[in-house]
């Protein structure tokens, strides 16, 4: 018979792991609204250029797990993580990045707009900034279990590809090319990050802890669509009320 304090299988784990997918932020609001074809070309806009600050930030958040980890085998299969957003020299495969900047160019967006952050939120800026220092400072089995909302991510991805023709035609169709990209990187990350996570958080106590990492790590995504919500539903960013103007910081202490 378990006991209550008993560590869960290898089977048990991962099911909890992907279970916490009920609170991915494909079931935000926001996002529900996007998947729709219920949101203005304003918001689009605002959550690609808020988006884009987060996906610059994930390669220095997997060059921040490399610099921790001292496993060579996990460095060698991490380090396509980097590869895939940066782009590599003399090669013609689109990065992630670049692919999101022609996201942006898409939805009518400037490229300028999107590398100078100036449209980034303040309440997006924290949490994407909370997640890099999270890896910064975790241990990189923690770091790479945070990664793990990538296990949701194809879903999401999907929905866009086939929502958002029909539902935002006036986005030039070139744009989602992003999209389709992380359908199979995001795949063939969950491999990697989920075998970390079930072989190092063995015990009752360190199951526990990864899935309120892994929780931490939803709380962020939620929290960067709530932050939005304000701006680009009810009308309401920051300083509205006093300053007509954008009056964020740009990445102080980043």
């Amino acid at each position: 018979m378990t006991q209550q304090n008993d560590p869960m299988t290898r089977d048990q784990f991962e099911q909890a792991l992907r279970d916490k997918g009920q609170l991915y932020h494909i079931y935000h609001p926001f996002h529900v609204a996007m998947h729709n074809g219920e949101c203005s070309k304003e918001q689009i806009q605002g959550w690609v250029a808020n988006r884009f600050y987060y996906q610059v930030n994930i390669p220095i958040k997997d060059a921040a797990i490399m610099a921790n980890c001292t496993d060579i085998k996990t460095r060698r299969q991490w380090i396509q993580r980097i590869l895939d957003h940066d782009g590599s020299m003399g090669d013609d495969t689109l990065g992630g990045i670049e692919a999101w900047l022609r996201l942006g160019e898409a939805v009518g967006l400037k490229r300028e707009q999107l590398l100078s952050q100036e449209l980034v939120l303040p309440g997006v800026r924290f949490a994407v900034d909370a997640y890099v220092n999270f890896a910064r400072r975790a241990n990189w089995q923690e770091a790479a279990c945070s990664s793990l909302t990538e296990m949701f991510a194809p879903t999401i991805h999907q929905s866009r590809l086939d929502s958002w023709p029909s539902n935002y035609p006036w986005i030039e169709p070139q744009g989602l090319e992003y999209f389709q990209m992380r359908l199979s990187q995001a795949r063939r990350d969950v491999c990697h990050g989920l075998a970390i996570t079930l072989d190092h958080f063995k015990t009752y106590e360190h199951q526990q802890h990864a899935l309120n990492i892994l929780q931490l790590k939803l709380d962020i995504l939620w929290s960067m669509l709530d932050a939005m919500t304000m701006a680009y539903d009810y009308q309401r960013p920051p300083y509205h009320s006093v300053d007509t103007q954008a009056s964020y910081h740009q990445g102080v202490f980043a």
